[in-house]
């Protein structure tokens, strides 16, 4: 295949273009390096994919110095017209869109940059994928669109029609214009709900970046909701590893798709989403636990209240992704944060 993946600078998108690559699939990665968090960080990742000079420039592709069939061009989703002439140049058989403007508390101050990259952008996107035939869509949705549900753990089942942050909100609309066009053009299009992502170079505004980070320096570290909060870390391999696979068997339609009975996760349409998460929350506390452990120092703790947008749990039903592809997370969270914590030390000295 030759595959476009967008946010290849990102945390996810770099990992997605590497395992492509190494796999022997002929890649083109796409990023804008925005300054959301320290370009360096970005570059650095690229660099380790054998992108080097030439990667700032806008619209210059760049071969890698390490996998022959991995290419990197800097442009910004939002630029349409750019975008329309790299898939009509390059002639993709399937798009794996990871690029978007993340987070969710920087949504409550800078709301436009959501609209601009998670809608404008994706809609864009969308129609390069129909404007050249492209039958193979997967793109990055978020545990973040479950909101205010309560029901746990959270499954793709169940009606997301309550976000608590214009990211979140972001996230769910991608999932309606998807299955728009799949419906309209018969794009297949699969959306997978990402559940806190972690891992060796990692994005610094998560929470067991900023942790380790504090721990090492010996600076104290801020816990929300005074500790009880949960979260379903997922690592970073058994992601990318999702993501392969979903990319691998395109979105099909749904043989018996009742309308007067729909499911929310498929459709008479090429349409799916499924969650993509450990599937087992870890306390806050246990967290901050095992950043000790692996750096050998106690933290500083200061306890502060629920911040707006947040939620109290996530934890992810697997069970469409073990039926559908026979795959379920595996990395608990002792392994994963002793991998960071070594990638940490050796990446920051």
């Amino acid at each position: 295949m030759k595959i476009l993946v967008t946010g290849a600078a990102g945390f996810i998108g770099f990992y997605a273009a590497s395992w492509l690559a190494r796999r022997g699939e002929e890649v083109v990665g796409l990023d804008c390096v925005n300054d959301y968090y320290d370009p360096a960080l970005k570059y650095a990742r690229l660099a380790e994919a054998g992108i080097g000079g030439g990667a700032e420039e806008f619209g210059k592709i760049v071969e890698s110095r390490t996998c022959a069939n991995y290419r990197f061009v800097r442009l910004n989703i939002e630029d349409h017209e750019e975008l329309d002439r790299l898939f009509e140049r390059e002639k993709f058989s399937a798009v794996c869109h990871l690029a978007a403007q993340a987070g969710v508390r920087y949504s409550l101050t800078n709301p436009r940059a959501y609209v601009e990259a998670n809608l404008a952008g994706f809609l864009n996107i969308l129609e390069a994928v129909r404007r050249n035939g492209i039958m193979n869509l997967c793109y990055a949705s978020s545990s973040s669109v479950y909101g205010l549900n309560t029901r746990q753990p959270f499954s793709t089942g169940d009606p997301v029609d309550h976000p608590v942050s214009l990211y979140a909100a972001s996230k769910k609309a991608n999932e309606l214009m998807a299955h728009a066009y799949s419906h309209l053009y018969g794009i297949p299009a699969t959306g997978l709900r990402f559940f806190t992502v972690y891992g060796p170079w990692g994005r610094p505004d998560m929470a067991y970046f900023l942790f380790t980070k504090a721990v090492l320096e010996d600076r104290p570290i801020t816990i929300n909701n005074f500790g009880n909060m949960k979260r379903d870390f997922t690592y970073i391999d058994d992601i990318v590893e999702g993501i392969i696979r979903v990319i691998d068997k395109p979105a099909q339609a749904e043989p018996g798709w009742e309308a007067e009975n729909p499911d929310p996760a498929s459709s008479s349409a090429p349409w799916k989403v499924y969650n993509i998460g450990r599937g087992s929350p870890v306390g806050l506390m246990d967290l901050v636990e095992a950043v000790e452990t692996e750096t050998g120092k106690t933290a500083q703790k200061i306890l502060k209240p629920m911040p707006a947008g947040d939620v109290h749990t996530t934890w992810a039903d697997t069970r469409d992704l073990e039926k559908d592809f026979g795959y379920k997370p595996r990395i608990d969270i002792k392994t994963g944060i002793g991998n960071f914590v070594r990638w940490y030390r050796k990446f920051y000295g």
